[in-house]
């Protein structure tokens, strides 16, 4: 194949699913450190032997290397000082992948292009409300109606969104987003094995997508605002703030938690934000969860996790033969283990 078609951004994404440094994959292939800089920058471009040594080592296909790629900004991550970054760099090269298959399901007619709308904040220090009103909207469009979200993952998918559940083999990586435009990706992590946060997690995520797409990521201020939203998606105030009490009521938040499919804690956090608990009553429930172990596993268990089954429907079907030759085989089969396909 001519190395003319060589994408060097797919170098960087294998070398990242393999978790190797540019000096590393360098003496795999006996290639400097330097060599390795080059073709990644598109400074230089390597022999058809190279890239068939850089298919060897970094154990992907040369189709792979060939592909064309998207590119989007490093992604919508919690906790990015205690996150490593060969983690976080090959989580996001499995994101590239989730996108890849959701391109070639699209091109099969087996997936939608993404419709989420962009609504993005007046800034860093947008009031709550803003926020409030921004979710209220993406419910109205969507045609959502009253009640909780019936199913948060399957409503992503059903309007272009492409998810993934994965062992992120990390405490530090939580869910997370890349706002691609035409399918964006969100992965959720198989590590949280909890319904109603995984749902919160997705919406969390939807609101990166819908707030702040590829204009901002990286700083606290985006995380509170998606926090904001996804409490607002599931739970718009003027259904759920008469209904939240305002005392410390487990039997009534048990109610509401499998009403709503959210957390005791999401519940909680969302009568202090509405008015309904003051700050000294919250802070008594935090407590009194805490000292119950409630913090780490809460009671009223609401079932398995959402799944998602677009891509991965599409990964079992035959017209996923030809495209399963072009990826990674191994990323592959953790996306298709990790949920159960």
């Amino acid at each position: 194949m001519s190395t003319l078609a060589f994408e060097r951004t797919r170098l960087r994404v294998a070398r990242e699913l393999a978790r190797l440094s540019q000096a590393q994959l360098a003496a795999e292939v006996g290639l400097s450190p330097a060599a390795i800089s080059q073709f990644e920058s598109g400074a230089a471009r390597p022999s058809p032997e190279t890239i068939t040594a850089f298919s060897v080592a970094l154990t992907v296909p040369i189709g792979f290397l060939h592909q064309p790629i998207s590119e989007t900004h490093e992604g919508f991550f919690r906790s990015l000082r205690r996150t490593a970054v060969a983690d976080r760099r090959r989580a996001r090269a499995i994101a590239h992948v989730a996108h890849d298959v959701a391109g070639h399901a699209a091109a099969a007619g087996r997936f939608a292009l993404a419709d989420v709308p962009e609504m993005r904040t007046s800034g860093l220090s947008a009031a709550v409300d803003e926020i409030e009103k921004i979710a209220g909207l993406v419910r109205s469009q969507w045609g959502l109606g009253s009640g909780p979200v019936n199913n948060v993952v399957e409503l992503l998918e059903d309007h272009g969104v492409a998810i993934i559940r994965l062992p992120l083999d990390s405490a530090d990586v939580d869910a997370f987003s890349l706002p691609f435009p035409d399918h964006p990706v969100v992965v959720l992590s198989t590590d949280k094995n909890d319904r109603a946060r995984s749902r919160f997690d997705a919406a969390h995520e939807l609101a990166h997508l819908v707030l702040h797409g590829e204009q901002i990521w990286g700083i606290k201020e985006v995380e509170t605002q998606a926090h904001q939203f996804a409490a607002a998606f599931l739970m718009p105030a003027d259904e759920i703030r008469h209904h939240l009490p305002t005392k410390v009521d487990w039997p009534r938040l048990f109610e509401l938690k499998r009403y709503w499919q959210v957390s005791l804690a999401a519940l909680l956090m969302r009568a202090r934000t509405l008015g309904r608990m003051s700050e000294n009553t919250y802070l008594t429930a935090i407590k009194a969860a805490s000292a119950r172990g409630w913090r780490r596993i809460e009671p009223v268990p609401l079932g398995m996790p959402e799944q998602p089954r677009r891509l991965l429907d599409f990964l079992a079907s035959p017209a996923s033969h030809s495209v399963r030759s072009l990826l990674p085989h191994d990323t592959l089969a953790n996306i298709t283990v990790a949920t159960g396909v």
